[in-house]
């Protein structure tokens, strides 16, 4: 098998709930990190083998194959095909691993993968309008359940016995180390502004300074009426994209590209769905069984914020040090754009590796159905 890195890793901000990246078409929002790709390294884009975006509610402005406009919208040629994937939040996450299998089996030497979701235009759940994914034999299975991933977050806070302080504790650090990070300019190489009609989108819109447990203590339960999930310790609803450019070494020297970071191994697993956001958990210890590593080696985590009861269950369990768990703030702070969470988590990781001299970096995320990714990158020589 061939080795591969990532030689290039941008994002958009993460706009806010009809913020300001609400007016733009997600294939429109797709094409800004594809140019930024481009731009930033100086290759041909006619040397591109594929596209493989993640995008979650393929419906309405993301439907008919959102990965294939997004090249077209970009101004590529027409012969770069483009693709889309939906392994829920993990889309993008899924589609940079099909990427990576793709150029390490040699199949294809050049791909981009990323993901998008425009959740202003396209709300969440809009899939299932007039049906249900689930069927009668799947819902028997698990007692009727009613897959709500929320229900879930508020059983992992039960199992793990999480309070309400605890989980406010954590979304208020979240905020607080996504503030510091905006201030020191930690996120600056990575973003791709955005223009629109009524402004330039610099910044992610999502960071609420000042944000505290006792802020967070008015506000009402979403899911339980006695439960401990609400509005402000689960991830924000947002837009936004992010996109990778993975190759092997001896491509990128030959494009003049110099490696961020090498790709040491991936994972994904299912798990319970009725807990469903548990899979981080095995998906952690299978990624570093196949890497050969151990946790201690691993430098900076990032584990998807869903809701606070997961990454603290994630926590709990592995033993990691919270000190190295989401440095830069998570999605209850900056957002989590579905499509694009992934290959945005994959984005900040690698800079931040850069950044700090940091060797290896373990991303992963819940998803729903019970399902999770992980992935294991190594700082680049």
């Amino acid at each position: 098998m061939r080795e591969v890195v990532v030689v290039e890793a941008v994002r958009t901000p993460w706009g806010k709930r009809n913020g300001g990246l609400s007016g733009t078409h997600p294939a429109d929002l797709s094409a800004v990190v594809l140019t930024a790709l481009i731009e930033r390294t100086g290759i041909d884009p006619a040397v591109i083998d594929d596209v493989i975006w993640g995008c979650v509610s393929q419906v309405g402005d993301q439907s008919s194959n959102i990965g294939r406009y997004a090249v077209l919208a970009a101004g590529w040629p027409e012969s770069i095909p483009g693709t889309t994937v939906n392994r829920a939040c993990g889309s993008s996450q899924q589609a940079v691993d099909f990427a990576v299998q793709a150029v390490m089996s040699g199949q294809q030497d050049v791909v981009v993968a990323g993901g998008v979701e425009a959740m202003s235009r396209v709300p969440l759940g809009a899939a299932k309008t007039g049906g249900s994914p689930y069927g009668p034999k799947a819902r028997a299975r698990y007692q009727d359940f009613s897959f709500n991933q929320g229900i879930s977050a508020e059983l992992i806070a039960q199992k793990w016995g999480l309070g309400r302080h605890r989980l406010d504790e954590f979304a208020t650090l979240s905020h607080e180390l996504a503030a510091a990070a905006q201030d020191r300019g930690a996120f600056d190489a990575q973003l791709v502004p955005v223009e629109t009609d009524a402004a330039t989108v610099t910044a992610d819109e999502g960071v609420r300074r000042g944000t505290t447990p006792q802020t967070l203590a008015k506000l009402k339960p979403v899911f339980q009426d006695d439960g401990v999930i609400h509005a402000g310790n689960s991830s924000q609803i947002s837009d936004g994209a992010a996109a990778v450019l993975v190759t092997t070494p001896e491509r990128a020297r030959a494009l003049g590209l110099t490696p961020l970071v090498r790709y040491r191994a991936g994972a994904v697993t299912g798990a319970d769905p009725v807990l469903m956001l548990t899979g981080p958990i095995p998906a952690t210890e299978k990624v570093l069984r196949k890497a050969g590593l151990e946790l201690s080696e691993i430098g900076v985590f990032e584990v998807n914020e869903a809701f606070a009861s997961v990454p603290l269950a994630w926590l709990a369990e592995t033993g990691a040090d919270p000190r190295l768990l989401n440095p830069l703030g998570g999605a209850i702070a900056l957002g989590h754009p579905l499509g694009g969470s992934g290959a945005g988590l994959l984005t900040r990781m690698v800079h931040h590796m850069r950044d700090n001299g940091i060797r290896y970096g373990l991303q992963t995320m819940c998803e729903g159905g019970g399902t999770a990714n992980a992935t294991i990158v190594e700082l680049a020589d």
